[in-house]
């Protein structure tokens, strides 16, 4: 038996802001601090000893998991990985997301957020929100560094990690990411084998540990959330 842990990210300032963020690298908001200490309390209860700890490049979630491990008195290392990152909004990057559905219309904001395969146009690499430009990712090759990018895109890096990186260490170990609302979501595509439908309805809650119980043959028994409060509709089980 082995236990997967995906956390998306406390709030972000620019997520209190409603602003499209993507790959800028914004830090958490104190309410965001707050939800992070809450999802290592909640982990904290589990009784469950984390082998492994995985985030992405951004800042909002790596301090999410130095929150984590700092409420479970873990000083293991933990893994960057770049493919973990939040969706790349393009174009889209920095607007104000109410404001933008005035000016172009809810429906086409709410394609650009959910579809599966439709892009924002390219951000331009003179842009400061380019990651061309963030520092952050100076270390990623120019050639896989995105303009813009589609849940698809999204979900095609981040599988590929996780097949990779992470899926064989789960067998009788158990893991702890934290990454974003699109990357996980990615993830729970492939983990619930959910549709392109499905995976554009699917809510990821900030700052609320999604736990997912594995049996032999990493076959899901049991997936829930620790905060029942602020759970959100899995589309399975």
């Amino acid at each position: 038996m082995s236990f997967l842990i995906l956390v998306r990210h406390g709030q972000s300032i620019w997520n209190l802001e409603k602003r499209f963020t993507g790959w800028v690298d914004v830090d958490l908001t104190d309410q965001g601090k707050i939800e992070a200490e809450k999802a290592g309390l909640l982990i904290k209860n589990q009784n469950i000893n984390i082998d492994f700890y995985y985030s992405s490049f951004q800042v909002r979630a790596n301090h999410t998991l130095k929150i984590i491990q700092k409420v479970l008195k873990s000083k293991k290392d933990f893994e960057r990985a770049w493919q973990l990152n939040e969706r790349h909004y393009g174009e889209l990057t920095g607007l104000n997301k109410v404001e933008t559905a005035k000016k172009i219309g809810e429906d086409k904001v709410f394609e650009f957020r959910r579809s599966w395969d439709i892009k924002p146009g390219k951000l331009s690499r003179e842009s400061s929100y380019h990651p061309l430009n963030i520092k952050t990712y100076e270390k990623i090759p120019k050639e896989l560094v995105p303009d813009t990018e589609s849940l698809k895109d999204t979900y095609n890096r981040v599988f590929e990690y996780f097949k990779k990186e992470i899926q064989p260490k789960l067998i009788n170990k158990n893991i702890l990411i934290t990454a974003h609302g699109n990357s996980i979501r990615a993830l729970c595509k492939y983990l619930f084998n959910l549709d392109n439908n499905q995976i554009t309805s699917l809510e990821i809650p900030t700052g609320n540990p999604l736990i997912i119980n594995f049996g032999e043959n990493l076959k899901i028994n049991e997936c829930k959330y620790l905060d029942k409060e602020r759970s959100k509709n899995l589309l399975v089980f």
